[in-house]
């Protein structure tokens, strides 16, 4: 510590000042750039994404009378049949053309079924399980698709349910 009073004292007072101003500066912008830098941004994307979700809001409000409309004159969505849930699955996944790749059902509980499926057809999937939806009120409780090898194919395990079993 001695060494360094003496270098500093050995110093012109013009050289002192500048070595001075920089012990100063120095840590100064070293705060900055590690602690209020990063800060500042993090403050500034979560204010855009506050304002990003304010004018989602505003747009949600704006279309709700519209959807509540539609809502009111779209199809009431299907009471249950007396059918099971098995034999529903089963002619519903014959009638969109998946009856090939229905490889199981299993009971799951009063009012649900779990479904595997072995490589079937993407779109008519979804277009089943739309049908099972809006026509026989099934909902879709988890599932879990994964593609296959071949484009298009996937395997799929789903637990379905509907009220009332």
């Amino acid at each position: 510590m001695e060494k360094l009073k003496d270098w500093f004292f050995g110093l012109q007072p013009r050289e002192r000042v500048i070595v001075v101003a920089g012990a100063i500066i120095v840590p100064l912008v070293l705060l900055y750039m590690f602690a209020l830098a990063p800060f500042y941004d993090a403050v500034g994307k979560r204010a855009q994404r506050v304002a990003t979700k304010e004018g989602d809001v505003a747009w949600m409000r704006s279309v709700a009378p519209e959807m509540a409309t539609l809502a009111a004159s779209s199809p009431a969505r299907g009471a249950p049949s007396g059918e099971s849930l098995v034999v529903l699955i089963d002619r519903t996944s014959r009638e969109c053309g998946l009856g090939a790749a229905l490889t199981g059902q299993t009971p799951n509980g009063e009012s649900s079924i779990r479904v595997r499926l072995e490589s079937a057809e993407f779109d008519k999937l979804m277009v089943c399980l739309g049908t099972l939806q809006q026509t026989h009120a099934v909902n879709i409780d988890s599932a879990a698709i994964d593609r296959t090898g071949k484009p298009g194919l996937v395997n799929a395990s789903l637990v379905l349910s509907r009220p009332g079993g």
